[in-house]
């Protein structure tokens, strides 16, 4: 009698084909849902709390008040800005993971005209020079590494990576060079009593303007990269370099150029911290939103609408995990335990879009043969 058993794998993994747009935001949706109820079930084995209480925390650290839906919204629109800057670089395949050091370029460039100018220049001038030095600022330090991948095909993600480092440093030298009193290590306020170079509050909201300058900067990447040409020169380059030169599109020129612009916004995005938000510099200053946005540009799929949803579903979660650790007692630690979790849950989801799992089908594990 012999016996054969089936040496068929309990499962294998298939890539999916393209599936309908709400079936990826299903498979988002329940990934989310399990991690608030993984997330409640760590929470509630280290606190003792009720899980609803920990889910009612969770929105009073976002919207609890006037003041913290003001402050969800001034994270969430920095945030945007910031993606909106990367998405081009990286719908071009060009991983662009500068944009720490793109933004603190520009946020050193609106400090210096602030510090330098302040009281000099009428108020709507140097509101503009600060506006076009920090971007020509972050314009300039995107363009460097895609000159050198344009012409001698470097490596851009560790291009890009090493320049943040330079960034830190160099508005850590011009900490020492402003900081007040010396010695003390910070610049401080910058033109407190003046408020020169501060962005304009408007209906009473310091935040608003800020907001309404990453809607615009929204609307705008929205239509560069969906209906210009430009726009379809960097899907080009981005799908197959050969085609887009065979197409004639000239690939070196849509690197710089792309690059320029990521650069610029991220520019931008350092002044808005500096003269719209925080009113100071520090090498911390942009809170590690150049990483975070290249997460939120993948998982939008490189598209600036679906960013929104996707900014405020972090920004919420960030927030929301702040004050669990507040109201509970707990370090800033839990809570950046907790975003983690979340994070990798929906990251995770991305793999179910992708691939597909196929479990054995049943069937006999054995033939016998007499």
């Amino acid at each position: 009698m012999n016996e054969h058993k089936s040496t068929a794998p309990l499962f294998h993994i298939t890539k999916r084909g393209v599936i309908p747009w709400y079936k990826g935001w299903m498979i988002r949706g329940t990934a989310l849902v399990l991690a608030l109820v993984f997330c409640a079930v760590i929470t509630m084995f280290v606190t003792g709390e009720n899980p609803l209480m920990i889910y009612a925390t969770l929105f009073d650290g976002a919207f609890g008040s006037s003041r913290r839906i003001w402050m969800f919204l001034q994270n969430s629109a920095m945030l945007l800005c910031v993606s909106l800057a990367l998405t081009p670089a990286f719908r071009m395949r060009f991983w662009n993971i500068g944009g720490e050091g793109q933004m603190l370029v520009g946020g050193l460039a609106a400090a210096a005209c602030m510090i330098c100018l302040g009281g000099k220049l009428p108020e709507a001038l140097l509101i503009l020079l600060m506006l076009a030095t920090s971007i020509l600022a972050g314009a300039a330090w995107g363009g460097i590494p895609a000159f050198f991948k344009a012409h001698w095909n470097t490596n851009e993600t560790l291009f890009t990576l090493m320049m943040n480092y330079i960034a830190i440093q160099l508005v850590a030298f011009f900490i020492i060079i402003w900081e007040v009193p010396k010695g003390a290590g910070q610049i401080g306020i910058i033109n407190q009593n003046s408020m020169a170079g501060w962005l304009p509050v408007l209906f009473g909201q310091k935040y608003l303007l800020n907001i309404l300058i990453s809607v615009v900067v929204c609307v705008f990447m929205y239509l560069y990269l969906t209906y210009t040409k430009h726009g379809y020169e960097i899907t080009v380059v981005g799908e197959s370099e050969p085609t887009a030169r065979y197409v004639g599109i000239k690939v070196e020129q849509v690197i710089i150029r792309t690059m320029l612009l990521s650069g610029a916004v991220c520019g931008l995005t350092g002044m808005l911290l500096v003269s719209g938000t925080e009113h100071t510099l520090t090498t911390t200053i942009t809170a590690g939103r150049g990483f975070t946005g290249v997460m939120v540009s993948w998982l939008a799929k490189f598209n600036p609408i679906w960013m929104i949803f996707t900014i405020f579903l972090l920004t919420f979660m960030e927030r929301g995990a702040g004050q669990i650790s507040t109201n509970f007692g707990l370090s800033q630690s839990f809570a950046d335990i907790l975003t983690a979790v979340i994070l990798f849950f929906i990251i995770g989801s991305e793999f179910f879009i992708q691939y597909e799992i196929h479990m054995r089908s049943a069937q006999k594990e054995e033939s016998k043969h007499v």
